[in-house]
């Protein structure tokens, strides 16, 4: 089981919301997913964001990959 820390899309339409999830690599984009490590969002003026780190380190201690869109997003 391939395991991958990706985001999924919520959020109304033309109202982009991203949640940071951990889920296996070949479901839906916005399936369901195995645990949730937090949001992020990103306005026309700001960007706002909020990651559980500990749960982030956790996963990729145990060999979960990040998506090179959530590696930027932690940096």
């Amino acid at each position: 089981m391939a395991v991958v820390i990706r985001l999924s899309r919520t959020g109304k339409k033309g109202e982009r919301k991203f949640r940071v999830v951990v889920k296996e690599k070949h479901s839906k984009r916005d399936g369901g997913f195995i645990d949730l490590l937090g949001w992020y969002n990103k306005t026309a003026d700001n960007t706002q964001k909020k990651i559980d780190m500990k749960k982030y380190n956790f996963w990729v201690s145990k060999g979960a990959k990040p998506s090179p869109t959530v590696a930027a997003i932690v940096k």
